[in-house]
């Protein structure tokens, strides 16, 4: 049986649509996990101290990137804030920050809570989230009612990928760039090749041309930020956030993941991301446990 906390439809403004240093688009899976964990702890800092999140999924229902593209111009241009002038009556210099508007479901698995606490617990997650609460860098605007679930069999299963209709959930197709590595390729190379288009065009014998088009693999593919890996050892640094934590340098992750419709879910734990930490190897990441594919 999974525990479910469903927050459906949360329209969210100025998402930070920057999701590493290569990748522009939906926020990174960090961000959302990021945006869960500081939940839970704001939670658990109030009654619930035996709370814990332990995964969770997010389902986009739309997204508006705020690009623009002129006739003519080939690539998209990010639309900028409208900064007050300065003293002298200029446009001060600013760094320019990609931006997303969203509205987004998000599936969190919970342990910790009894069934008689729910009432309370639902209600102090709305209350935070109408308090000031950020989603990827966001500002929260409105979100439909939260609610507890209980999935047990398929029927119940059935009825939460109802409630996350229309949308897309978005889930981890890093095996791809596994399996091309393993053949010898080069990771940005692999990347790149899951994500270009290819043309093609026939001919046929009355001299009429049809153009077609296809990628590597079918399906809603997309390069995803999930986690960060270390670049330097464990230390302390000046002025870092937190004094008590070690520190250390990185740089983010990325992979493949795909887009893909709540109804082509089997299960929970396939669109369950939960953190991961590879102290080997330096990794921090986010990951899914179970494939759909």
């Amino acid at each position: 049986m999974k525990r479910l906390l469903l927050i459906p439809k949360i329209r969210v403004q100025n998402a930070n649509a920057l999701s590493s240093p290569y990748t522009i688009g939906f926020p990174a899976m960090t961000a959302w996990l990021g945006a869960v964990h500081a939940l839970e702890r704001k939670l658990r800092s109030r009654q619930f101290d035996e709370l814990h999140f332990n995964g969770m999924a997010v389902v986009c229902h739309q997204i508006d990137m705020q690009t623009y593209k002129g006739n003519g111009d080939y690539v998209h241009s990010i639309i900028g804030t409208g900064n007050p002038l300065d003293k002298q009556g200029n446009r001060p210099s600013f760094i320019e920050e990609a931006r997303c508007h969203l509205n987004v479901s998000l599936v969190i698995e919970y342990t910790g809570v009894d069934q008689d606490e729910m009432p309370e617990l639902l209600s102090a997650i709305t209350t935070i989230m109408h308090s000031g609460h950020k989603m990827a860098a966001g500002d929260i605007l409105a979100f439909d009612e939260p609610m507890a679930l209980k999935v047990i069999d398929e029927k119940d299963h059935r009825a939460l990928m109802r409630k996350l209709m229309p949308g897309h959930c978005l889930i981890e197709r890093s095996e791809l760039l596994r399996s091309a590595m393993e053949d010898g390729q080069d990771a940005i190379d692999a990347l790149l090749d899951y994500l270009k288009i290819y043309n093609s065009s026939e001919q046929n014998e009355q001299g009429d041309v049809s153009w077609s088009a296809r990628r590597k693999t079918p399906g809603w593919i997309v390069p995803i930020a999930t986690g960060f890996h270390g670049l330097s050892s464990l230390g302390q640094a000046a002025s870092q956030r937190d004094p008590e934590t070690p520190h250390r340098f990185a740089e983010s992750v990325i992979t493949l993941g795909e887009f893909i419709m709540p109804y082509r879910i089997d299960e929970p734990d396939q669109m369950l991301w939960r953190y991961h930490v590879d102290p080997e190897n330096d990794l921090y990441l986010c990951q899914q446990n179970t494939s759909t594919h």
